[in-house]
């Protein structure tokens, strides 16, 4: 059976990093990870985007409906600010809410820092697509995946999407042992 490739949505929701004012570290930081964690074949699309509703829900609807990607990873614009509207854009353009996912990733953040509290970020479902919020610093976002991506695997399994593994020493992709394959 031939492997196939995962498409991953890599977006940076930032109104100055989307003007050029400073450059994005949260695109890099994500592909960063990824790069050591994945042993499936995988490719990025990306978007710089600001923190405008409309656009992000446009951005993760191309992304998902269009594109086709299996995996959105947004950061950024998750806090308590005005501007700060993913996870309401998410929400939008989401068939369903993955309650587990913003929960732990709060749980992981809160283990570093006590402002974690202030995280709305949230995990999605859109049609063959899992979406979630990350936060935006580079730091953030590496010990968030380091918390959640052992349940990314078996949750793009059951949304209809590509076996996906890992290299265990990143992090060990979690299956119930009756969703398991042989490795090749």
């Amino acid at each position: 059976m031939d492997e196939q490739e995962i498409v991953i949505g890599l977006v940076t929701i930032s109104d100055r990093a989307s003007q050029g004012v400073y450059e994005d570290q949260g695109i890099p930081a994500l592909t960063a990870w990824l790069e050591l964690a994945l042993a499936t074949r995988w490719k990025a699309v990306t978007r710089i985007v600001p923190d405008e509703r409309a656009i992000i829900e446009s951005t993760l609807c191309e992304l998902a409906d269009q594109i086709g990607c299996h995996l959105v990873l947004t950061t950024g614009g998750t806090g308590p600010a005005p501007r700060d509207v993913t996870p309401e854009a998410t929400l939008a353009v989401a068939d369903r809410e993955l309650p587990g996912f913003g929960e732990q990733m709060r749980a992981v953040s809160l283990k570093y820092v006590p402002t974690a509290i202030l995280s709305r970020q949230v995990g999605a479902v859109r049609g063959k697509t899992l979406m979630l919020n990350l936060p935006g610093q580079p730091k953030a976002i590496k010990e968030t995946l380091d918390g959640v991506f052992a349940a990314v695997p078996y949750c793009i399994d059951l949304i209809g999407g590509p076996y996906i593994e890992t290299h265990e020493e990143i992090v060990r992709a979690f299956r119930p042992k009756s969703a398991l394959r042989e490795k090749k």
